[in-house]
C-alpha cells in the first residue's frame, strides 16, 4: 500500500504543499498546464530550487499582478467569492472529474468552517483570503498533485501551528487563525515552535480533507522524501517534509487489524435522490465505506439506515456531515475491529488502454484481483463500448497470466 505522509513539524501552507509535491515528482509543466484550464487570469506560478537551514527543496510562488504570494492574510488584491462562484470556475474547466470533486470538497469544507464561525449558511459565506486567486491555485493545485501521485492512503503527523498573532480580514487574531482552528477540529496539533503562523487555512484544509490518519509514522518503508520550501527563515527549517512510503503493516503475511468507527443513522423522510450526493461528500471526507440498508421503523414505516465506516479521528467530521446533509436528528457510533488483507496495485496494458488492478494478498500469495472501476468506465467511454468488454479483456489477461 502506497502512503503519502505529511511531516508537518514546521506547519503547512498551500505553496509549501505545491513545492513538496513537485519535489516529490509531480511534473511542474503538467501542473501549470492543468491549472491554466481554470478561468483565472493575472497570475504566474514561479517554481525554483531553494534552501532553508541547509535543506534543499522546491519553492513555489504564485505571483498576482507582480505582488508575491503573501501567506499572511492581508491580500489587498483578493476577490471575495462564494462557494457557488468557485464551484463554477472549477466545474467550467476541463480538468478531470476526480480533480474537480476533490477541489470542490475542500472548498465546501472551508465554507462549512466559515459558516460556523460567522453563523451563516454556507451559501452566504464569502471567502476572503482563501477566495483569492492565489489560494484557488493552491487548493486546485493540491487536488491535481494528489491525483497525479495517486497514493492508496494519505497520513499526517500532528500539525504545528506556530504562535504569535496573524492579521486576518476581520482583525488581528492569535494563532491559529479562526478558520484554521475550525478546520483542524478533531485533528492533533502542536504549537509554539516559532512566534509566527506556521499553518495557514489553506494548508489546514489540504490535510483535513485528504489525510485519513494522523499520528507518528509506523510500519512504513520510506521510498522517497521531498521538501516544500516556505517563505520564512527561522531557527527551525521552514519546510514541509513529505514522504512517499510503502506500508509494512503486513510484514508477517497476515491480515492487518486496526480500530475503526461505525456511524449510522435511520432516515425515513429524505428524498432518495439526495443519498448519492451525501455519499460522495462522505467518501470525499475520508470515509472508508458508505452504504445504505433498507429497514422498517416504528409504525411500519419503510426507511433507510445510512452507515459510514471510518477511522476514529474522523468522528466529528462525519457526525457534522450526517447531521447537516441529511434529515436525521441524531447519529450513533461504535468502535469495531477492521481486518484487512494486504493490497497491491499494479498497472496492466490492455488493447483498450492502461488499467490499474488491485490484488489482495494473504500469507504472501495473490488471493484475488480486480480492476479499478473508474479506469474501466473511462476506457469504455473513450472507445464507445460496453464496460463489460473492458472487464472481459482484463479477466482474460489475468487468467492467462499475461
Amino acid at each position: 500500500m502506497t502512503v503519502l505522509y505529511y511531516d508537518c513539524f514546521s506547519g503547512i501552507s498551500g505553496d509549501m504543499n505545491l513545492g513538496a509535491m513537485i519535489d516529490l515528482g509531480v511534473d511542474p509543466k503538467s501542473l501549470v498546464d492543468q491549472l491554466s484550464r481554470l478561468d483565472l487570469s493575472g497570475y504566474e506560478m514561479k517554481i525554483t530550487k531553494d534552501q532553508r537551514k541547509g535543506i534543499s527543496g522546491t519553492k513555489v510562488d504564485v505571483v498576482i499582478d507582480e505582488i508575491p504570494h503573501d501567506h499572511g492574510h492581508n491580500h489587498d488584491h483578493q476577490n471575495h467569492r462564494n462557494l457557488e462562484d468557485i464551484s463554477r470556475i472549477i466545474q467550467g474547466s476541463d480538468l478531470s472529474q476526480a480533480v474537480k470533486d476533490r477541489s470542490i470538497m475542500m472548498f465546501r469544507k472551508l465554507a462549512e468552517a466559515e459558516g460556523k464561525i460567522h453563523n451563516q449558511p454556507i451559501e452566504e459565506v464569502h471567502f476572503h483570503e482563501v477566495g483569492a486567486t492565489d489560494s484557488i491555485v493552491d487548493i486546485v493545485g493540491a487536488a491535481i498533485c494528489i491525483e497525479s501521485i495517486a497514493p492508496d492512503m494519505i497520513m499526517s503527523s500532528a500539525v504545528e501551528l506556530g504562535g504569535g498573532f496573524v492579521k486576518c480580514e476581520h482583525g488581528i487574531f492569535p494563532v491559529p487563525a479562526p478558520a484554521t482552528a475550525e478546520i483542524l477540529a478533531g485533528i492533533p496539533v502542536k504549537s509554539g515552535a516559532a512566534p509566527y503562523e506556521m499553518t495557514t487555512p489553506t494548508g489546514a484544509l489540504i490535510l483535513a480533507c485528504n489525510a485519513v490518519k494522523f499520528g507518528p509514522m509506523q510500519d512504513l518503508r520510506i521510498s522517497r522524501t521531498a521538501y516544500g520550501i516556505g517563505n520564512r527563515d527561522m531557527d527551525i527549517p521552514n519546510v514541509l517534509r513529505v514522504h512517499l512510503a510503502e506500508s509494512t503493516g503486513h510484514a508477517n503475511g497476515l491480515p492487518e487489524t486496526r480500530k475503526a468507527l461505525v456511524m449510522e443513522c435511520n432516515i425515513d423522510d429524505m428524498n432518495p435522490e439526495m443519498y448519492g450526493y451525501v455519499m460522495e461528500i462522505l467518501f470525499g471526507l475520508g470515509a472508508d465505506d458508505v452504504f445504505i440498508t433498507p429497514v422498517m421503523m416504528k409504525k411500519a414505516r419503510p426507511a433507510s439506515k445510512l452507515t459510514v465506516l471510518c477511522s476514529p479521528d474522523k468522528k466529528q467530521t462525519m457526525t457534522e456531515t450526517l447531521l447537516t446533509h441529511t434529515t436525521s436528528l441524531g447519529v450513533r457510533s461504535y468502535e469495531v475491529d477492521k481486518t484487512m488483507l494486504e493490497r497491491e496495485f499494479t498497472k496492466i496494458q490492455t488493447k483498450y488502454g492502461e488499467v490499474t488492478v488491485k490484488t489482495a494478498i494473504y500469507r504472501g500469495k495473490h488471493l484475488k484481483s480486480k480492476p479499478e472501476y473508474e479506469d474501466c468506465i473511462r476506457l469504455a467511454k473513450e472507445h464507445g463500448i460496453p464496460v463489460q468488454k473492458i472487464y472481459d479483456e482484463i479477466s482474460r489477461q489475468l487468467n492467462n497470466g499475461e
